[in-house]
């Protein structure tokens, strides 16, 4: 009876094994995250970000993870209205040029998005891209562009 169940505890301890050596590097994804915030009515009342300033290395730099929790707690901490319910916009774990951008719809509702790209100028276009598929083709515009450090930046 032994020897019929061993292949199936081997199997069991290779994968148990296998996903010890892979948690670690999940936590190894860094860069950014665009938090916003809504009311209890559904409207936004708030939007922020977080990046990674620093490559990897620095004490600045963050897992996607903390981008997350720094975005949104940024959020809670800054804004003039309290949120009800705060969500992730937008996160990443790659190195790159963000931009937030913001519109309103034919009945005047808004929306943000957001753009990346390897150059600012074309995150930019990639944000004005995203509105104007969403519709949001009215009162455009960038509310926040940065730089952030991803996964990818190596070692400061």
């Amino acid at each position: 009876m032994i020897r019929d169940q061993w292949p199936v505890t081997r199997l069991t301890t290779t994968f148990f094994l296998f996903f010890l050596l892979l948690a670690p590097i999940s936590t190894l994804f860094a860069g950014d995250a665009v938090a916003i915030g809504y009311n209890k009515e559904g409207v936004w009342t708030g939007v922020t970000y977080y990046a990674s300033s620093k490559p990897k290395g620095d004490k600045d730099y963050k897992t996607e993870n903390g981008a997350r929790e720094e975005a949104m707690r940024d959020l809670r901490k800054r804004s003039s209205y309290a949120a009800s319910t705060v969500t992730i916009l937008s996160s990443s774990d790659s190195t790159g040029f963000v931009a937030v951008g913001r519109g309103k719809d034919k009945s005047g509702k808004d929306l943000n998005v957001v753009g990346r790209g390897e150059s600012q100028a074309e995150a930019d276009a990639a944000a004005m891209d995203e509105l104007k598929k969403s519709d949001a083709t009215q009162e455009q515009k960038i509310v926040y562009r940065y730089f952030s450090y991803g996964n990818d930046s190596g070692p400061s």
